[in-house]
């Protein structure tokens, strides 16, 4: 697979520091029932890297210290995870809110029945990965099949009470683009996915969360091999925005990826540029339990321009909107 590590390293990127830690998203493994061309993890199902139980508790005990409101579960399918349920409930109970990063299709696997109830009795948020409304266009995307596993999920999911106002239970779907290219307007593109999912299958959910591709892993390799990472790097660059500086994820999050390190974010747990303290060694959990990260400088990279270009884009979906803020 061809490397971007080397060239998003050389591409020079606005200086930023960190706020108050709120938030931590933790890679459960990079298992997964799909290999989706757009993933940036390199997931898929004979990967075996899997978060163990010494660093499950380890995830566990900082969320006892009550500083982090929010846990993001992703993978991967974070599902797969034989601790999944047991980190749920513990979050539960100590009144984290709990995300599931959650590809639909795992839910009908034979495993996994019971799976969608377990997430509604905890109230766990799921995103679900759903790139387009067209068949053609997901399965061309995530396999063969996958539409029609992921509607079934989806269905599964409005059955529980998700994406619906009655139910309270929240259920936001994921875009991304088909290639080198921007995300359209998350709020025109969400009015479009409500009206086709509803009239085609009767599936309601809360919001659209459109995210950008980066030029990392899979995809990345995808641009080299295609002769397109110079033309999207160009892309990304002329539409940044600085405004989007201010709202960006990496403020308030730490990213933990399976073997317990910390990361600045998702994509620089991909691109091995992992926290360090005054010597350079790598920061694990272990760490984070006395360690205060407000104020410290940020490892950017090329790549970040892909969560600053146009909307911007994060874990939450679009940065800058009518209404101001984090989507």
């Amino acid at each position: 697979m061809l490397d971007t590590t080397p060239l998003l390293k050389e591409i020079s990127f606005p200086e930023i520091q960190r706020e108050s830690l709120s938030a931590l998203q933790v890679n459960l493994g990079y298992r997964c029932n799909l290999s989706c061309i757009h993933c940036h993890v390199n997931a898929g199902p004979k990967r075996s890297e899997m978060m163990d139980r010494e660093n499950i508790d380890g995830v566990i005990r900082i969320l006892e210290q009550g500083k982090i409101t929010q846990l993001d579960l992703t993978g991967g399918a974070p599902e797969l995870n034989p601790h999944f349920k047991m980190l749920v409930e513990a979050a539960s109970k100590l009144g984290v809110q709990v995300i599931d990063r959650c590809n639909l299709s795992v839910l009908e696997l034979p495993e996994q029945q019971g799976l969608a109830q377990f997430l509604a009795d905890h109230r766990v948020e799921v995103v679900a990965s759903m790139p387009c409304y067209l068949e053609d266009n997901v399965d061309a995307q995530r396999g063969k099949g996958t539409f029609s596993e992921s509607i079934k999920g989806l269905k599964r999911l409005n059955k529980l009470g998700y994406g619906s106002r009655e139910g309270g239970l929240v259920l936001n779907l994921v875009y991304n683009p088909q290639g080198a290219s921007l995300p359209p307007d998350q709020q025109s593109l969400e009015v479009d996915y409500k009206r086709v999912l509803r009239e085609s299958y009767g599936i309601v959910f809360n919001q659209l969360l459109t995210i950008a591709n980066l030029p990392i892993h899979r995809f990345g390799s995808l641009l080299l091999s295609k002769g397109e990472f110079s033309g999207y790097m160009d892309l990304l660059q002329s539409a940044h925005q600085p405004q989007n500086l201010a709202t960006v994820m990496c403020r308030t999050l730490i990213s933990v990826d399976w073997q317990g390190y910390l990361y600045d974010c998702d994509f620089n747990q991909m691109l091995k540029m992992p926290l360090v303290d005054e010597v350079d060694d790598p920061l694990h959990l272990r760490d984070l339990l006395e360690l205060s990260l407000q104020q410290r400088p940020i490892q950017v990279a090329g790549h970040c321009y892909g969560c600053t270009a146009g909307q911007g884009s994060s874990c939450g979906g679009a940065l800058d909107r009518a209404t101001g803020g984090i989507a």
